[in-house]
């Protein structure tokens, strides 16, 4: 039976949406020894997010950040929590609204992700240090 978990520290990113996916593989190294299993990730940040999707067509993370920005602007009039800036409140939101972890399937010692899925970080805030990620993996 495996379980064990690292940190994983990923260094500073602009807002966006980024592909991920290798940067945290390579920090997970009983990954291929795993038959079948689940690795869990969850981001240790208020103001951003991890998600699976397009790791193909970057224009997908494009238009996911606009379409976040639409639907959760800066500078709204009914935010209260406005000193650390205008970006700030939003990301908690867009934080809250893809939120903070995932649970992956493994097998055969990879993930089992779709053809076109990779992991995304959801960086909502404009100017931050790096993001860290608790990694836990469990299998056999």
């Amino acid at each position: 039976m495996i379980w064990e978990q690292t940190i994983i520290e990923l260094p500073p990113m602009p807002r966006g949406f980024h592909l991920v996916t290798r940067e945290l593989l390579a920090r997970v190294p009983n990954l291929g020894d795993c038959q079948v299993g689940l690795l869990h990730l969850f981001i240790q940040h208020t103001s951003a997010s991890l998600a699976v999707n397009e790791n193909a067509d970057p224009d997908v993370r494009g238009d996911l950040e606009r379409h976040l920005n639409v639907m959760v602007p800066e500078n709204a009039p009914h935010y209260e929590h406005t000193m650390e800036g205008p970006d700030d409140m939003p990301a908690h939101i867009k934080s809250v609204l893809i939120g903070p972890s995932l649970t992956l399937p493994v097998r055969d010692g990879r993930l089992a992700l779709g053809t076109w899925q990779g992991i995304y970080l959801c960086e909502h805030r404009n100017s931050v240090g790096g993001r860290r990620v608790i990694a836990t993996l469990q299998g056999r």
